[in-house]
This record gives C-alpha cells, sequence and structure tokens, in this order.
C-alpha cells in the first residue's frame, strides 16, 4: 500500500514522517505533502482560485478528484489518501459530514480517510508523556499530568506551559512565526521517542486504526 498523506502545515509533515514508518512498517511506502494552513472548504465545493497557495480545505476538493483520476487504470499497487488536520473550534461530527460530502463528489472516487487530531495535532504528544519526558526532562509534570487526552483546552498552549520557558504567554509575545517554528521543535523531538500502541490519544489511535487497516486490505 502508499499512502499520500496530506496534512496542514510543516510541523504535522515533521511529526508524521518519523511516526508514520512506526504504524505501517517496511512493507508500505508514503509521502508527506504539508499545506500552508487549514483554511475553509470552498463554498459548493469550487475550485480555489489561489491554489498556489497551498491552503489545505481550500484545495482538497480538487486534490480528491485528481487523486481519484490518477488511480484509474493503476490497481496494480493500491494507493490510499489520508487527510490530517486539527479540529480545533469545530464540531467533529459536521466537520466528517463535510469532508465525506467532498469526497462523494468525486467521481471516480479514490481510497481516502479523514483523521482529526482533537484539538490540535500537539494532543498526539500529549497522549505520550514518556515520550514528552524524555524529549524534555524538565517539563512542569502537574501541567502534563493535569491534562485530560483530547480535551478542548487550548492544546498547544498545555504543551508550551509544559515545555516553553516562559510558557505560552511568552511564546504569544514572540508572534506567530515563533509559535509555528516552536511547533516543528516539538514535532522533532517528541516523536522519536513515542510509542505508537500505548498512545492515550484516541484520535492519534484512529489515526493508527486507519493506517493498519488499509495495509490489511
Amino acid at each position: 500500500m502508499h499512502f499520500e498523506i496530506l496534512v496542514e502545515d510543516q510541523s504535522g509533515k515533521t511529526a508524521l514522517d518519523i511516526l508514520v514508518p512506526k504504524i505501517i512498517g517496511d512493507n508500505h511506502t508514503f509521502r508527506v505533502h504539508a499545506y500552508k494552513g487549514i483554511g475553509r472548504i470552498p463554498k459548493n465545493m469550487r475550485d480555489p482560485r489561489d491554489a498556489e497557495k497551498r491552503i489545505l480545505l481550500d484545495n482538497l476538493p480538487k486534490l480528491l478528484k485528481g487523486y481519484g483520476k490518477t488511480r484509474v487504470g493503476r490497481m496494480d499497487y493500491p494507493e490510499a489518501v489520508i487527510v490530517v488536520c486539527d479540529l480545533d473550534d469545530k464540531c467533529l461530527k459536521a466537520f466528517l459530514g463535510e469532508l465525506n460530502r467532498i469526497l462523494d463528489a468525486c467521481n471516480p472516487k479514490p481510497e481516502a480517510r479523514f483523521c482529526i487530531a482533537i484539538e490540535e495535532g500537539e494532543a498526539w504528544f500529549l497522549g505520550d508523556l514518556p515520550a514528552l519526558r524524555a524529549a524534555y526532562p524538565k517539563a512542569d509534570d502537574m501541567i502534563l499530568r493535569s491534562y485530560i487526552n483530547d480535551s478542548i483546552c487550548g492544546t498547544w498552549e498545555k504543551l508550551a506551559d509544559a515545555v516553553y520557558p516562559g510558557g505560552s504567554v511568552s511564546l504569544y509575545r514572540e508572534g506567530w512565526q515563533a509559535i509555528g517554528q516552536e511547533k516543528c521543535v516539538w514535532a522533532e523531538r517528541i516523536p522519536p521517542s513515542m510509542v505508537i500502541d500505548d498512545n492515550r490519544s484516541p484520535s492519534f489511535r484512529r489515526l493508527v486504526r486507519e493506517l493498519r487497516e488499509l495495509t490489511r486490505n
């Protein structure tokens, strides 16, 4: 099986480049494509006018239609598209409904799965506290133990409060570029120690389940 994995930012790509081989093993292949933000699903699922801006949801209808068409006549090596993005403050049921409507509108339809990090991708790091502590031995243990897995609580801020000097308040003062850079640092440092089957994040477990089920097809 080959996986085309679409993520909303560079930190997501950094993390998944490390984590996906741990999940699918050596007998399968993958590529992770980073976009420059999540954006929003376009009205009437029209193709974006500014596709070069590489915003994930803005481009998703066009991307999925393209994957469906390129698979026609190429059944020698099965391929699946995995869309990974943050839930943020959206309703999960409604968001998945919108994503599935995009997929259902494709003809032909690609093999695709939607894996939503709840509330944000940092939830997957907080789902493996031993790995987080291995990367950040001085992390604030009280803050880490107060976290409820996949809760809507300001997830990246919770992680910043535990591991970043001055916490999320200090990081906010440095601006969004600094926040993005720090997220990439977390994505480099924490995943190497993560144990896939010990993760306590339900949304991470769903990603693992979807990938492994596809490899068995």
